[in-house]
């Protein structure tokens, strides 16, 4: 016997009974930026590996531990994409997308990290990223926020989540907490697990984000960022918060939120859950002025978010049943004739009531058929025998009713479905 190949651990299917949910998901998030006037932006899975290192920070978990990093034939080193924004920024460059010119972007689709696999957290999984470039002021940090908690309402996940914020400062503030931060874990340092001695002098913020129970007494007694704060980071901060406050975004500060990529500064937020268990972020982002440099752009105010529709998705499990609707009608046919015309009659159908119209292509004997038809969950079998093709009939039989089969021609079969779907689900995700 051969032996069966299977999938990449980490890497998932999707299978039939699930890409329901995907759909309204991904229907949801694109109606939602269309409604906010953002534009859709695609770039490569595949990367210069420079790239990442280069915006991400040579020292974070990810460039450190988690890259797919190959060289191609031609010797290149390239990298599958751990996250969008280095991609976006980069593809905005290249295009001259950022000269004298603002830009609100989304995007979606694949990113890819060597972590081990658990629920809610995969190799392979997928990101809804918006990213805004030419903008300054908390303005349009309150809009991303704003356009969150909406996406949210949407999906039906408005209780599920809560926001938490903070601010990094500046990057010459962010460089002095970094040392702030360096002396106290050095104090304390027979406290900390292997895991924060090797970030200590590397990438200390990030010890702030260990999960580690036994770290968490000194996490929380260590020096925030408000001690190096300058008055003017410490009003910009105060000016965002005021306005969750006027719009009535319920937020919490969370001096401890650092976020895990070095290109952060100033305001950085997470939507995070009590329901998926360890895995509580579901949306995370915050402000880079100064990415678009570090890549070979000028000077550009920036901020953004990424969202793990994986996690929403085990989110709105928790809610709802995602079942794809059944179809509304099948056609059953016998004959080569009968299935001609049930192929033109389900074409009238779809193009006319805007449903969903299944042909059974067995040839199996009407009894089988029916049984079918019964299995896929359709409200309506429409019949075409030969006594259908010769007297030009159709036989119409209500699957979830006990009403008995009529036959009616085709032009009478339009208007008895039209006073007849009473709603039934239709094509459309959103019907």
């Amino acid at each position: 016997m051969v032996e069966k190949i299977q999938a990449i651990r980490g890497m998932n299917d999707v299978l039939p009974h699930q890409t329901y949910a995907w759909r309204i998901l991904e229907q949801t998030f694109a109606d939602c930026l269309l409604r906010y006037g953002y534009k859709e932006i695609r770039f490569p899975y595949v990367e210069n590996t420079a790239l990442f290192k280069r915006s991400i920070g040579p020292t974070s978990d990810i460039v450190e531990k988690e890259m797919y990093t190959f060289n191609d034939l031609n010797g290149d080193q390239l990298t599958l994409r751990p996250e969008g924004t280095a991609g976006c920024v980069r593809a905005c460059l290249e295009h001259g997308l950022l000269r004298h010119q603002q830009q609100k972007l989304w995007y979606s689709g694949p990113m890819f990290r060597h972590e081990k696999p658990q629920k809610g957290r995969y190799r392979q999984f997928n990101q809804f990223g918006v990213e805004v470039f030419g903008l300054e002021g908390v303005g349009i940090e309150l809009e991303l926020l704003l356009m969150c908690r909406d996406l949210w309402a949407s999906l039906g996940l408005s209780d599920l989540l809560r926001l938490h914020i903070n601010t990094l400062g500046s990057f010459q503030e962010r460089q002095q907490y970094r040392e702030v931060l360096i002396d106290y874990f050095s104090a304390n340092q027979a406290g900390l697990d292997e895991e924060s001695k090797k970030r200590l002098h590397r990438n200390p913020m990030r010890i702030l984000d260990s999960k580690n129970p036994e770290l968490q007494a000194l996490i929380h007694a260590a020096p925030t960022v408000q001690s190096v704060l300058t008055d003017q980071s410490k009003d910009y901060f105060e000016s965002l918060c005021n306005g969750l406050n006027e719009l009535g975004i319920n937020y919490v500060v969370d001096p401890f939120l650092v976020r895990g990529l070095d290109y952060y500064e100033h305001t950085v937020f997470e939507w995070m859950t009590d329901h998926l268990g360890s895995q509580a972020t579901v949306c995370g982002g915050g402000r880079f002025d100064l990415l678009v440099s570090q890549l070979g752009g000028n000077p550009t105010p920036a901020v953004g978010f990424a969202m793990g529709a994986e996690r929403l998705l085990l989110l709105m499990e928790t809610q709802q049943a995602m079942v794809e609707p059944s179809p509304n009608i099948m056609i059953l046919s016998f004959g080569e004739q009968a299935l001609i015309n049930a192929f033109k009659l389900a074409d009238s159908l779809r193009s006319t009531l805007n449903c969903c119209v299944v042909v059974n292509t067995s040839g199996a004997r009407f009894k089988r058929q029916f049984k079918d038809a019964d299995q896929s969950g359709a409200c309506w079998a429409l019949v075409l025998g030969e006594d259908e093709v010769s007297t030009k009939t159709i036989g119409v039989k209500p699957l979830r009713t006990n009403s008995e089969q009529i036959n009616l021609s085709q032009d009478e079969l339009i208007p008895y479905f039209r006073a007849n779907l009473n709603g039934e689900a239709h094509v459309s995700l959103h019907d």
